[in-house]
């Protein structure tokens, strides 16, 4: 078995699987789950705040910016992490498997990390496309994978630190180890060693059966003339990763508008130029939003009142131009017009300091209830929504009014207003 290890380990071997390598895309790879980690911490905590967490509200664009790059960063694992596992697939050949607690911790974190790695980088991307294969809920187990991922990342990176430090430098050479071991040796050592091994156990012949079969297709398999340089490795996961980035990211971000091939919304592309996300079919409220006695109602401190659309229009309106953007990283600038928040609460005589929450005429959807801090409530850019690109809003983007504020995710920018009611403190 050590000698079948040994031969498979020189058949694998190539100038790109070397701890320099490896260090170089590990950093990059490294560097794309942290960004992920931060964004994602920002976005889950703008969704379900904890009671002391106040959030910026300038730039108006923000959550814009980190939730796209988020869905950037994600898409970038992809080339990364693959590229990351090519260089290291002959430490899977290591013999023998386990050298000691260490290492066994290493190889055990290292399994964890790349199949914790796969799941969370692949049902993010499948939730950009709203697009659900699986019976757990995405929101909850992609929140705890991330910690997963982040605990796992920093304990290989406390096992391995020792070879990071050595080949972090482009002054530190190659080298020739694995870029996840130090037990593979270069083509020249690993002939040598499976020479005197084979004479060691064997005499100068190979053993029969599965074994023996199996090395002499070995070394019967033609050894290929040239392989990858390091150079052109470099050039080909670049490419590759710069293509799927380039190809998604005019989705979020305007000047790649254009070469916006694969991801799932592209601006101005819907309703009034702007994307929709969730249909009013889906959120089953086109008789009760299209009703004659549809009302919005305000509730505060045990008194309440009801405006009619007519009622609100009647209201001083506000035009701003605000982004709409989404948990799938999609985002669209647009126009918005209506009243102020804090003119309809200054009306109800609420305290400068009442969080408000937010109730849809969807009467299911994780999103049906939601909340919104006195940061939001009191910003000049809060308005309820009555217009949208200088006409009346369409139904699919929350007509007769909607919730739109700066730097708060999409699905916390309520559609379909029935009630805005002051949380007691």
């Amino acid at each position: 078995m050590r000698q079948l290890m040994y031969e498979t380990q020189r058949a694998l071997a190539s100038p790109v699987r070397n701890p320099r390598m490896a260090t170089v895309i590990g950093r990059l790879l490294g560097a794309a789950f942290l960004i992920c980690f931060g964004t994602g911490l920002y976005s889950h905590f703008l969704q379900e705040p904890l009671d002391w967490m106040r959030f910026a509200t300038r730039p108006e664009f923000l959550y814009q910016v980190t939730q796209g790059t988020h869905i950037i960063a994600g898409i970038a694992c992809f080339p990364l992490l693959l590229a990351k596992l090519y260089i290291v697939f002959p430490d899977l050949f290591a013999y023998p498997p386990v050298r000691g607690f260490v290492h066994f911790l290493e190889r055990a974190s290292i399994a964890l990390f790349v199949g914790a790695s796969l799941v969370q980088i692949t049902i993010g991307l499948l939730n950009t496309f709203q697009w659900y294969p699986w019976p757990f809920p995405f929101r909850q187990v992609h929140f705890a994978l991330g910690w997963v991922l982040i605990g796992l990342l920093v304990i290989h990176i406390a096992v391995k630190l020792p070879v990071i430090t050595r080949y972090w430098s482009k002054s530190s050479g190659s080298g020739s180890d694995s870029g996840d071991g130090d037990h593979l040796v270069d083509a020249v050592s690993a002939d040598r060693a499976a020479d005197a091994e084979a004479v060691r156990l064997w005499g100068t012949t190979r053993p029969g059966g599965l074994t023996g079969r199996l090395l002499d297709y070995i070394d019967a398999t033609p050894r290929p003339s040239s392989r990858v340089s390091r150079r052109g490795f470099l050039t080909t996961v670049g490419v590759a990763t710069t293509a799927v980035v380039a190809l998604t990211a005019g989705q979020t971000f305007t000047p790649l508008n254009a070469v916006n091939l694969f991801a799932p919304r592209k601006k101005g592309v819907g309703q009034q130029g702007v994307p929709v996300n969730r249909t009013s079919e889906q959120a089953q409220v086109a008789d009760a939003a299209l009703a004659s006695s549809w009302t919005l109602t305000l509730a505060v401190a045990g008194t309440e009142r009801s405006f009619t659309r007519a009622e609100l229009l009647a209201l001083p309106q506000t035009e701003v131009r605000l982004p709409i953007a989404c948990v799938e990283g999609w985002s669209q600038m647009a126009t918005w017009r209506g009243v102020r928040l804090r003119d309809l609460a200054d009306l109800m005589k609420a305290d400068p300091e009442t969080s408000f929450r937010l109730i849809s005429l969807e009467e299911r959807g994780s999103f049906s209830k939601t909340q919104m801090g006195r940061e939001y409530v009191r910003d000049s850019l809060t308005l309820v929504a009555l217009e949208l690109n200088g006409e009346t809003l369409d139904l699919e983007h929350g007509y007769p009014a909607r919730m739109i504020a700066p730097g708060r995710p999409g699905v916390l920018q309520t559609k379909w207003l029935s009630r805005i009611e002051a949380i007691e403190s």
